[in-house]
């Protein structure tokens, strides 16, 4: 008689949840945690009680329990960040508890960028002809590749305060002769910079850029009056280069994964003309370069 038996799938109850609860997310994540020296002693179920929970959190045990029976409506913003802390969450942890509790991302901390990770700059290296830069809410360039350099701004020459796209745009004249179409350009970019700046959570950075801007730009405060908002997304730019000429690019935006608030920009040539004037810039600097 054979033993070999053909495996049998697992049942309904066995497989995961894919839409899981916030109640059954906080029970789980609870029974995780282990009490401290002054809880241990016999208990019934592993992990921490509610009552400590609730604690840790600064919320009623009542309004806990509430939670984790799927009752009380949604938490607030606060509510959530001290339930994160209070269990002990990892950034996954917190943006899975804001989607299953607000079905929403958690809003974006100040962004503090020192050093982008070298896993980073090969990918922006890796864009040979397409100008790629990556930048903070508030418009700083942290980072970019040789591409860019060449076509767009020499950003190594410039002091980091002077890398902001926004102060470039509204306050240097030789970046507005090169675009044809700046007044699209401009108004686009305040839009996007609103909607980042909200959802970086605001930034006492952004408020002074605004500030300043607003001092020093009539442009910037007549298109700032119009409230426009929209995302980043992608589209067509038109550059006017000093040594090349005329430019097209076309332009996607990416989120950096694991690196909250970074947008990485790439700017790809429209047609093997673009491209081919692309390559001769970059020989050219490659060839000045010492």
């Amino acid at each position: 008689m054979s033993t070999n038996t053909r495996p049998t799938a697992p049942t309904h109850d066995a497989l995961p949840d894919p839409a899981a609860s916030l109640g059954s997310f906080l029970r789980d994540r609870r029974a995780r945690l282990q009490p401290g020296p002054e809880g241990l002693g016999r208990r019934r179920t592993p992990g921490l009680r509610r009552e400590e929970v609730a604690s840790r959190a600064g919320v009623s045990v009542t309004w806990y329990t509430w939670l984790e029976q799927g009752r009380g409506g949604p938490p607030s913003d606060e509510v959530l960040e001290r339930l994160a802390r209070a269990l002990e969450l990892d950034p996954d942890g917190r943006e899975l508890l804001f989607l299953l509790a607000q079905q929403r991302p958690p809003p974006l901390g100040p962004v503090r960028v020192a050093a982008v990770a070298p896993s980073l700059q090969r990918v922006l290296d890796a864009f040979a002809t397409s100008p790629v830069l990556v930048k903070t809410p508030s418009w700083d360039i942290v980072a970019w590749n040789a591409a860019a350099l060449a076509v767009l701004t020499d950003y190594t020459m410039l002091p980091a305060q002077g890398r902001n796209l926004l102060r470039r745009l509204f306050g240097d004249p030789a970046t507005r002769a090169r675009l044809p179409d700046w007044e699209s350009n401009a108004r686009f970019a305040i839009a996007v910079f609103r909607i980042d700046v909200v959802r970086a959570g605001g930034s006492a950075e952004a408020e002074a850029l605004v500030a300043e801007l607003f001092a020093t730009s009539a442009d910037f405060r007549r298109l700032w009056a119009e409230a426009e908002v929209r995302s980043h997304g992608g589209g067509r730019k038109r550059l006017l280069h000093p040594v090349a000429g005329p430019l097209a690019l076309e332009y996607s935006a990416f989120a950096v994964d694991g690196a909250e608030g970074l947008t990485m920009i790439v700017f790809t040539p429209v047609t093997p003309a673009d491209t081919q004037a692309i390559e001769r810039l970059l020989a050219q600097r490659q060839g000045a370069a010492p």
